[in-house]
């Protein structure tokens, strides 16, 4: 049975690069369309498995040649999808613009991910670490964290799309891994610098998570527990696109956990990762291989 669980999403990623971001009402000239396996979830779990780890994915695709995409890009990559279910709605997508700076924005049709339900959880017994974003309804991610809380594993809550959620679903993440922006909607306080960071971190620690890992983008992350505040630099690389680089950084931190190694070294690790993923295009395509990782985090 595979160590690492995922229940997320998988969306077919609809993705154009452009010189800029249109304004309102504005038609610009951008270069061809591609269509590239993306989603939260299948990323984390793509990310993972690329690294080493055995991975299983749980969640819903349509009953389409979208859904055929991603299965097949599962299987290659050695995620087992068993757990993934066939929906009469159409498989999810994002249509992404990838600006010259490699910057995105990003518009999700949930399609069939919207339909994926506690009733799909089954037993977490054979695993041992949980993966959860927001991009599946969040009812079933509060029940999949009480399930696995309930059966010992542990829990990494990605809370990606910001959006508010219950303080039980905090309370039950041992490591929680926002983005700045994340963590100012989760927390209404703002965060700015590495100080104001800090003190909206602790206010998650308040409402019962474990651990806060705030990814920081070229600023690296800051680890926030009860017993001490790090700042992990990243590494510097040539930025293409950052699609997917938070989903990379989940998978190496996930990865390292699994391996043992300290909290500071993991975190250090996932910054390897998401730091690698900044230098490809597109979403799964960019995600980087162990070899890569471990050439960078050794230097």
């Amino acid at each position: 049975m595979p160590d690492i669980l995922v229940v997320g999403s998988l969306n077919t990623d609809l993705v154009v690069r452009a010189p800029r971001f249109p304004q309102p009402g504005e038609t610009i000239s951008g270069e061809d369309l591609q269509v590239i396996p993306g989603g939260k979830g299948a990323n984390q779990a793509v990310a993972a498995a690329r690294l080493g780890s055995s991975v299983s994915m749980l969640g819903r695709v349509g009953k389409d040649n979208f859904g055929d995409l991603l299965l097949n890009n599962l299987r290659s990559n050695h995620v087992d999808s068993q757990l993934v279910q066939r929906d009469d709605a159409s498989t999810g997508t994002a249509i992404i613009i990838v600006d010259s700076n490699g910057q995105n924005s990003i518009v999700l049709s949930a399609g069939a991910n919207g339909k994926v339900s506690s009733a799909d959880i089954t037993s977490f017994l054979d695993h041992k670490l949980l993966l959860l974003q927001l991009e599946i309804p969040l009812e079933t991610v509060l029940s999949a964290a009480q399930r696995a809380h309930e059966n010992g594993l542990r829990v990494i809550l990605n809370p990606a799309p910001a959006q508010q959620i219950p303080a039980a679903l905090i309370a039950l993440a041992d490591f929680i891994i926002p983005n700045e922006t994340e963590l100012s909607l989760l927390t209404e306080l703002p965060v700015i610098d590495i100080n104001s960071t800090e003190q909206a971190a602790r206010k998650l620690l308040e409402q019962g998570a474990q651990n806060v890992i705030v990814t920081l983008g070229s600023k690296g992350a800051l680890i926030v527990t009860p017993k001490q505040v790090t700042h992990v630099d990243t590494y510097e690389v040539d930025v293409v696109d950052t699609t997917a680089a938070g989903d990379a950084f989940i998978g190496g931190f996930s990865t390292a956990l699994l391996q043992d190694r300290s909290l500071e070294e993991s975190v250090r690790y996932g910054c390897a990762c998401g730091a690698l993923a900044t230098t490809k295009f597109g979403a799964q395509p960019s995600l980087p291989t162990k070899e890569d990782v471990e050439q960078l985090f050794n230097t």
